[in-house]
Parts: C-alpha cells; structure tokens; sequence
C-alpha cells in the first residue's frame, strides 16, 4: 500500500547529499569529475550496484511466495528508492557526455525511471492491503478491470525497457573495461 511519499522523499534527500559531495568534488579539483577516474568510476559503480538491487531483489520478493522477507510494500519502497538514487547516480557519473552506448544507456535510464513514475501512479490507483494485495470491493469492478489492464499494459513496456538497459549497461561495462584497462 503506497499511499504516503516516504521513499521518494528519502530519495531526494539522499540525491541532494549526493549533489552536496559532488558540488565538492567539483569545487575541489574545479572541474566536472570524469567518468573515468576515481570518483566517477566510483559513483557510477555504485549507482550501478543500486540499479541492479532495483532490479533483481523487488522481482525475487515478488516471486517467492512460499518464502516470507519481509512485506512487499516495503519491498516496492526500496525497489523505488533503489530506481531513483542509482539512475540519479550513474547521470553524475556521464559526466555530462553522451556518446555511443553509454549516451543509449543514459537514455534508456531516463525512459525507465519516467516509466516508473508512471507505474507508481497506477499502482497507487489500486486499492491494496498493507502487505500489498489487491482489496476486492472498494473500487467499482469496471475501474478495478481497467486499473489492472493498464498496469498489465505497463508491465509489458517497462520490463522489456529494463532489460534492454541492463543489456546495454553490460555493454558499456565490458566495453569501458576493454578499452579503458585491457589495452593499456
């Protein structure tokens, strides 16, 4: 059930100190940190990382229902957290340069990351109970009807959009590993 902001504004406060160390950075060595030195490659690994828990942990809780971790409301406040502060992170670390398949990486994280404002939106509409199963009743069974097509509708763009995110983003990886540590 979400119903309050929580997660997105411990996101912002997190972004914000993240903005506050990188402003240092900058204030520091004046100029913007590259993507390719200590930092960069630092918080990029990092919002990579938070990315991948986005990902990966919300989808196995998701899954596992013989096993009990927890309650998938607060499974779906860190997957929401997770898919605010990785992207947020991994843009800092482009350093402002969109070229080739780290450019489409950054593109696609924007899509998903607007996509998935737009998921929360749906699934907000939905009545749930606290563990985040839908209430039958409280809604007329027409909206009820609609609310899950469109969230099926959702589903079907976003997960494809992820994968082809991740895809890319092991891509740029591998390709930043070889380019950039390999050959020297």
């Amino acid at each position: 059930m979400l119903r309050n902001n929580r997660e997105l504004w411990m996101a912002f406060i997190v972004m914000v100190a993240i903005t506050g160390v990188y402003a240092f950075v900058i204030f520091v060595t004046r100029e913007i940190p590259p993507a390719s030195e200590v930092f960069g490659h630092g918080i990029g690994i990092m919002g990579f990382v938070l990315m991948l828990m986005t990902e990966t942990l919300y989808s196995l809780r998701k899954r596992s229902r013989g096993v009990r971790w927890g309650k998938m409301s607060v499974w779906l406040q860190f997957h929401i957290f997770t898919g605010l502060v990785g992207p947020y992170m991994v843009l800092l670390h482009t350093s402002w340069k969109f070229n080739g398949i780290a450019g489409a990486t950054t593109l696609l994280t924007i899509i998903i990351v607007v996509s998935g404002f737009i998921g929360r939106y749906i699934f907000t509409r939905i009545p749930r109970t606290l563990d985040g199963l839908e209430i039958e009743g409280s809604l007329s069974q027409e909206a009820l009807k609609q609310a899950r097509r469109l969230m099926a509708l959702w589903h079907t763009i976003h997960i494809p959009i992820g994968m082809a995110l991740f895809t890319a983003a092991f891509l740029h990886i591998l390709g930043a590993l070889y380019y950039a540590t390999f050959l020297k």
